[in-house]
């Protein structure tokens, strides 16, 4: 994913970046409220790259590898930190196959 260089992002640009519905995030909320966002006084939902970060995991957890919510609740609860880890290295593997899939259309390009 790329860097997140905004302090605080709103509910449809998050449910943008991780494709889904904003309902999707709101339900997370209830059910996970370590990664709740902060709201301002017209109760406005601002998410922290942090509150960005833990969603991703969750959405890793339930989205991808297909998981039942107290499965993921109990993997964040003892094995974050693996979490945490697969996630980035799934990121950095994207990132490589990204990379040489531009570099292979350049190369037919040429010929």
């Amino acid at each position: 994913m790329d860097d997140l260089t905004k302090s605080f992002y709103k509910i449809t640009d998050v449910a943008e970046m991780l494709d889904v519905s904003q309902s999707t995030l709101r339900y997370w909320e209830r059910e996970f409220p370590d990664c709740a966002p902060t709201r301002s006084a017209t109760n406005i939902r601002y998410y922290t790259p942090e509150n960005i970060e833990k969603l991703r995991m969750i959405h890793y957890l339930l989205k991808t590898k297909g998981m039942k919510i107290e499965a993921a609740k109990r993997q964040l609860q003892g094995n974050k930190e693996n979490v945490s880890r697969r996630l980035e290295i799934i990121d950095k593997l994207t990132n490589v196959r990204n990379e040489l899939e531009e570099m292979l259309s350049a190369l037919t390009k040429r010929r």
